[in-house]
């Protein structure tokens, strides 16, 4: 543990939004700071603009982990939680590191990221709003509930609706580490309307703020964090020699 290391407040939950839209391509980023996994899986990418996102992401996760580990983003490495289900090596995505780290999780959807960092367990989202087609194939997966709540609305509404509760759902089951399947439509992650459903037992779902034409969320294991710090991570700060993220962490 270094002098120099962060630890995160209980209390308290770490929110980066990144939009890396105006990127000329991935090579402006410090490709460097990603592991050989990292940069073999960003070259299977077809469309330049999925490519970027995906370098800018995981740039982005090394570079805010990075004063929580104690250690330069190019050095973390990551591994898997056992999964809750079957004990099997494929749960939440860990920092493989001695002493105490952070809980994260990060998520990319057509031009948009968030990385949530929190002392508990903690699993985050983000969703671009479908078009009508895909809520009619996906909506069975949802609780009950859930589509009862959907099938009451119309148009561009309906298809928000549906961007909000897939995200919050995607974020609780990245939190557990189940990841999504069959059990999506087994639990409820509403907002808690009258008659509703109650909520996962242990968990804290909340929606977070982002740009029109996608719907984000978090969702963090135990009670609700007293204060939750949404940044917007400007696309300068993913470059090789930029300290923006330095500062905004002091």
């Amino acid at each position: 543990m270094t002098a120099s290391q962060r630890h995160p407040n209980r209390r308290e939950l770490e929110l980066w939004l990144i939009s890396p839209g105006s990127a000329p391509d991935s090579r402006a980023f410090a490709l460097d700071e990603l592991d050989e996994h990292e940069r073999r899986r960003a070259r299977t990418f077809r469309r330049p603009a999925d490519r970027t996102l995906y370098v800018a992401a995981h740039i982005a996760l090394r570079r805010v982990l990075a004063p929580y580990v104690g250690a330069p983003a190019r050095e973390l490495v990551f591994g898997r939680a056992d999964c809750p289900r079957c004990g099997g090596p494929h749960g939440r995505p860990v920092v493989e590191a001695r002493g105490p780290v952070p809980h994260f999780s990060l998520s990319h959807s057509h031009g948009r990221a968030l990385i949530a960092v929190s002392a508990r367990p903690v699993g985050a989202d983000v969703e671009r709003v479908p078009g009508p087609e895909r809520v009619d194939v996906c909506l069975p997966s949802l609780h009950p509930y859930e589509q009862a709540q959907l099938t009451r609305l119309q148009g561009p509404e309906r298809q928000a609706g549906f961007a909000r509760i897939w995200a919050r759902k995607e974020a609780y089951l990245k939190g557990t580490g189940a990841g999504i399947g069959r059990w999506m439509s087994e639990v409820y992650v509403g907002d808690g309307a009258q008659g509703a459903p109650r909520g996962p037992d242990g968990w804290t779902v909340r929606d977070v703020p982002c740009p029109a034409g996608h719907a984000a969320a978090v969702a963090v294991r135990g009670a609700p964090p007293t204060h939750i710090v949404v940044r917007e991570l400007p696309l300068e700060a993913l470059l090789v020699t930029d300290q923006r993220l330095e500062r905004a962490h002091a």
